[in-house]
């Protein structure tokens, strides 16, 4: 194996005259054994000198530096295996907290995870995405500094990472952001990044709802361990998010997966999956059924004075409602048969349904499955499984804080920050935040009293 980049700058430099003086000299070697130790590749000083291909001194030396700045720890022992037990070299994953959010149509969830993207506590919440941003923004500011009250790290916050409705259009790898991307009509020309930036002193990073709930299922749900995995999100608008090689697949643009704009024919109507398949549909035709007489469970919601949504034709469909069970078989046929072609392109180890409607009843998820087998190759379902997510709506806060967490470590990034001990000295980012202090800060909202809706910390 050739060495890598940061042992051949190491073999270099003249041995024998102690640490390095500059951070152009020590970072790289910093940043590869740190990224070994925080992915659990290497997690003893021999693992790390035989994946590293630096020198046990060297290794020996950077591994003080990264504890001296608190960001790695040797104090367990680990198994001996005929000598001394080694030590074993831990990322430091508690020493501060990244921020995480979800704001969906109608409901919103904050949430506090560690520098690995583990989950510690999360709170959700109904709310309109409709009323005005600056109230919703407030409303997401007194909660995260709740949530902070109820879980403090060691050196506080590096970070903060929003899941959205819709695409968000993917930047520099690693590169925090520095103006708010267009992510709902409504909230146009509203600074949501400058103000939570001002708000909270961190870099801010934002991504679509579809990426972040495939990120969650990835690396803490049923995706765990999988390189190639598909993940549909079913509601108003219908997404993929894709998994390749253990990867999420952006896109050029990141607007990968948007299947629900592409044409499908149903009853001899043509029209996207979103309007052919989407809740909205469900609703509607849930409605028809209701007042014209096919469905006697719907109709009896009406006369009671309820309200007819996707969920309640989904729960009508659960307790055998024939007019329900024809909208929802409808709906996941036309999905299934824009997910077999994405499964005869991508041939996934996994297919992972999620959202309200796929969640309170079996009938969307059984007519996904039966258009899946039946449009595609015998070798693209001879292993394959189709199942819903059992996250729910942790899996968006989860995938949130991979995607902080991630950047906040990519090796462009981190080299930069490294030898200052926390991503807050990152150069680029002093000067943003330079740039916004003459901005004057608005008055931090009240705390809010714990709701029913909220859940305990996870840890």
């Amino acid at each position: 194996m050739p060495p890598s980049a940061p042992a051949q700058a190491e073999s270099l430099r003249p041995r024998g005259k102690g640490r390095p003086r500059t951070a152009e000299t020590a970072a790289p070697s910093l940043v590869e054994l740190l990224n070994l130790v925080r992915s659990e590749t290497a997690t003893t000083r021999q693992e790390l000198e035989r994946h590293s291909d630096l020198g046990r001194a060297v290794v020996a030396d950077r591994l003080t530096m990264l504890g001296d700045l608190g960001l790695v720890d040797e104090s367990e022992l680990g198994t001996a295996t005929g000598g001394r037990a080694p030590r074993l070299v831990r990322f430091a994953a508690r020493k501060a907290a990244i921020l995480v959010a979800t704001l969906d149509q109608t409901a919103i969830g904050v949430g506090v995870a560690d520098l690995s993207g583990n989950l510690l506590t999360e709170h959700h919440e109904a709310a309109d995405l409709a009323a005005p941003p600056e109230q919703l923004t407030e409303r997401l500011s007194a909660l995260f500094r709740w949530s902070l009250d109820r879980h403090t790290a060691a050196q506080g916050v590096w970070g903060l990472s929003l899941s959205v409705p819709g695409a968000v259009q993917s930047g520099t790898d690693g590169a925090f952001l520095t103006t708010t991307p267009p992510i709902m009509p409504a909230w146009e020309g509203f600074p949501l990044v400058e103000s939570l930036t001002r708000g909270f002193g961190v870099p801010v990073w934002i991504r679509s709802s579809v990426e972040t709930m495939t990120m969650g299922e990835l690396h803490a749900g049923a995706g765990l361990g999988q390189r190639t995995m598909l993940f549909i999100k079913v509601g108003r608008r219908i997404g993929a998010g894709i998994v390749c090689d253990g990867q999420l697949f952006r896109g050029a643009q990141g607007a990968a997966g948007l299947i629900g704009s592409l044409p499908v024919t149903s009853g001899g109507q043509t029209g996207s999956l979103d309007s052919l398949a989407g809740s909205e549909m469900i609703q509607r035709e849930g409605m028809a059924a209701a007042t014209d007489g096919r469905s006697a469970v719907l109709a009896d919601i009406l006369r009671r004075g309820g309200e007819i949504s996707a969920i309640e034709v989904s729960q009508a469909a659960q307790v055998g409602d024939a007019a329900s069970i024809s909208i929802l078989a409808t709906s996941g046929h036309l999905i299934g048969q824009v997910v077999a072609t994405l499964a005869n392109a991508l041939n996934p180890d996994l297919i992972v349904l999620s959202g309200s409607i796929v969640q309170t009843n079996d009938i969307l998820l059984a007519a996904v499955r039966e258009a899946v087998y039946g449009a595609s190759h015998p070798l693209v379902t001879r292993d394959l499984r189709i199942i819903r997510s059992q996250m729910g709506s942790s899996a968006g806060l989860v995938g949130a804080a991979r995607v902080a967490s991630e950047a906040l470590f990519a090796p462009a990034f981190l080299k930069e920050w490294v030898m200052q001990g926390s991503p807050l000295g990152h150069p680029a980012f002093s000067d943003y935040i330079g740039r916004l202090a003459d901005i004057p800060k608005a008055a931090p909202a009240a705390p809010p009293p714990p709701s029913r809706q909220g859940k305990e910390p996870l840890a």
